[in-house]
């Protein structure tokens, strides 16, 4: 038996695919020490891992100080977060052995605390991967596009941070790509070489094992029985972009009263009262239970999210993706390549437009044939069984596991 410590974010998109992998390392004999915020400790300690936390507020501050227009300032971002992290991280496992280190490909300062650790490494991608080349490529078109003199103070920025991480924890940080994506001598990427962009592109250190579908252990009040037999069309903005009132509003208007029956997820920070009169053939709800609903749908509007996305395509649900932020337009534009649905803009978006290609993925059976190519694809991956396949396979070259 070895002792992991696993390190990852505070967000559901990136906890979710890792609760299966979790799950099944200690299944298969491993002791887990997970840390993330305060919110996912009830879900993760039921997978039977030891959850300790870090200030969830006071990272997101952290992150949204470096910035939020352009790339190198979300790096700037990532780096800041290191002060709250790191310190955070020694202090709780301060004397105790661990034999190797899984780490969120974003968020956690995970590459570099391997590094201050001196631990094998492994890396558990929740998006699309990404190659050095491709990163910083990306990069420097990006760059290209700011004005010189809001590039130099963020650049300037970038190597003061990199700087007081070297001399803080005695680490090096050698590009913008090592902070932003964490690399690893393995690296887990949750979809699969048909789904991932120039996925031959990738070296044997990444894994494609596909979505990573588990329980969620969590408790939504949601009466499936009120859509058995009904193919309902979900939509859903994920845990973080839901905030929407006037696309929920567009949805009732432009779906209300039709013959489809509807189960809008609004989160948290949207009441139903804010929406007005509900539709009859609206179910809405601060939360449901997605892998559930997902059996029975028949289309999913939704923002693109990697999980979701994943999720969707799983259980052969076509999509219309909403795309709002981060790496969901790139989503997007994969799940039109693959004709597995379509992808609309948020901005100026209209009923009319909704209705019409609603109407437009149910009726075109093609995109119900691209679905079912990609959902094969994905079941047949082998998901969280498969990604602790391979971290067994990679952890047998280290001393501590003969």
């Amino acid at each position: 038996m070895a002792r992991v410590l696993f390190i990852n974010s505070g967000s559901e998109g990136h906890i979710n695919p890792t609760i299966g992998v979790v799950q099944e390392l200690i299944s298969r004999g491993e002791e887990v020490v997970y840390f993330t915020v305060e919110a996912f400790r009830e879900r993760m300690e039921k997978t039977g891992a030891t959850v300790r936390t870090i200030d969830g507020q006071k990272f997101i501050e952290a992150f949204i100080s470096g910035g939020r227009n352009y790339l190198l300032e979300r790096v700037n971002g990532l780096l800041h977060t290191a002060d709250i992290v790191i310190p955070s991280v020694l202090e709780q496992i301060k004397g105790e052995h661990f034999d190797y280190i899984i780490h969120d490909s974003m968020f956690g300062c995970g590459r570099l605390l391997a590094q201050i650790l001196k631990l094998p490494a492994m890396n558990s991608c929740t998006s699309f991967a990404q190659t050095k080349e491709s990163f910083e490529n990306m990069l420097e078109q990006l760059s290209d596009k700011i004005p010189v003199e809001i590039l130099t103070p963020i650049q300037e920025e970038y190597h003061r941070l990199t700087n007081r991480v070297k001399e803080k924890y005695d680490v090096e940080i050698h590009s913008p790509y090592e902070v932003f994506c964490n690399p690893a001598p393995l690296t887990i990427v949750y979809t699969t070489k048909e789904f991932q962009p120039f996925g031959e592109a990738f070296d044997q250190t990444y894994k494609f094992v596909g979505p990573s579908i588990s329980s969620r252990y969590t408790q939504e009040n949601f009466d499936l029985t009120e859509i058995e037999g009904k193919s309902p069309i979900y939509i859903s903005l994920g845990t973080i972009v839901n905030r929407s009132i006037d696309f929920y509003k567009l949805c009732m208007t432009a779906l209300g009263n039709t013959d489809h029956t509807i189960v809008m997820s609004i989160g948290s920070n949207v009441q139903t009262s804010d929406l007005g009169e509900i539709p009859k053939n609206f179910i809405v709800k601060s939360y449901v239970p997605q892998l559930e609903v997902l059996k029975y749908a028949k289309l999913f509007i939704t923002h693109g999210g990697m999980n979701s996305t994943n999720e969707g395509l799983y259980h052969g649900v076509p999509l219309i993706v909403i795309p709002q932020s981060a790496d969901q337009p790139i989503i997007a534009g994969q799940v039109v390549n693959i004709g597995a649905g379509m992808k609309l803009q948020m901005q100026n978006l209209t009923a009319n437009q909704l209705r019409e290609s609603v109407d437009h993925v149910l009726n075109d059976p093609t995109f119900n044939q691209a679905v079912a190519k990609i959902k094969e694809s994905f079941q047949q991956s082998g998901g969280y069984r498969q990604a602790v396949d391979e971290i067994f396979e990679w952890k047998d070259q280290y001393p501590f596991s003969k």
